[in-house]
């Protein structure tokens, strides 16, 4: 999906930011439409926008709660979220209720674009279920269950491959360790055991594994596995 077809719902109830984001996102060639609130949020989503920049400090629905609502009726709508909250918790339940990733505000424009690019990415993978993914040196061949760097065959126990399967899936969104946990595991499990793993998959497709440039950690979050350029 190109910049110029692609149609961006912006939800924030201040004016001058709804403004800023406007004149960047028009700027860059996409579609903006603009919703004061959630209920306009809601209503707008009947002009089927291609991705939604929602900030969490709304005055009549709670962000959460919003995004809980648009995630009910758009399954696979991609959500950027722009959040005046530091803290941690707020972003994880942000990602937890199906956010695709989220910008802290003040925010740069080119990372707020950076982001939306890879979130539009991530759709159009699921969409097509891509059965060969390549990053950098790394390609996943999800059909055949073969992992390779540098075109060297890399050898992953069963569940490294299905931690790195997960996050080819999801290329570009942070994974959050609630999510991971309850994917790779079907009981409770020490979240130790996640970032063993995490560190074991980095020691085999990482040049650098103290310098990960394929699964980056979102710290308190989760991790993000590099999106294709």
């Amino acid at each position: 999906m190109s910049a110029t077809s692609a149609k961006i719902l912006v939800v924030d109830d201040e004016p001058p930011i709804r403004k800023l984001l406007r004149m960047g996102l028009v700027s860059q060639g996409y579609d903006v439409l603009e919703a004061q609130n959630g209920k306009v949020a809601l209503e707008l989503l009947s002009n089927n926008p291609d991705l939604v920049i929602l900030d969490l400090g709304l005055p009549d629905i709670d962000g959460l709660e919003l995004l809980k609502r648009i995630r009910q009726r758009e399954n696979s709508l991609p959500i950027v979220v722009l959040s005046s909250r530091g803290d941690e918790a707020g972003k994880v339940a942000a990602l937890d209720l199906g956010a695709d990733d989220y910008v802290t505000k003040p925010f740069g424009m080119e990372e707020l674009f950076a982001r939306m690019r890879a979130a539009l990415r991530h759709q159009l993978q699921v969409q097509g279920e891509l059965p060969l993914f390549h990053v950098g040196d790394l390609s996943v061949d999800l059909v055949r269950r073969i992992v390779k760097l540098s075109d060297k065959e890399v050898k992953l126990s069963p569940k490294e491959y299905d931690l790195l399967r997960l996050l080819v899936q999801h290329a570009g969104k942070v994974l959050t360790h609630k999510f991971l946990m309850q994917e790779l595991w079907d009981e409770p499990t020490d979240p130790q055991y996640l970032r063993v793993y995490v560190r074991q998959l980095r020691q085999k497709i990482e040049p650098d594994p103290e310098r990960p440039q394929h699964i980056m950690t979102e710290i308190g979050i989760g991790y993000r596995l590099r999106a294709p350029d």
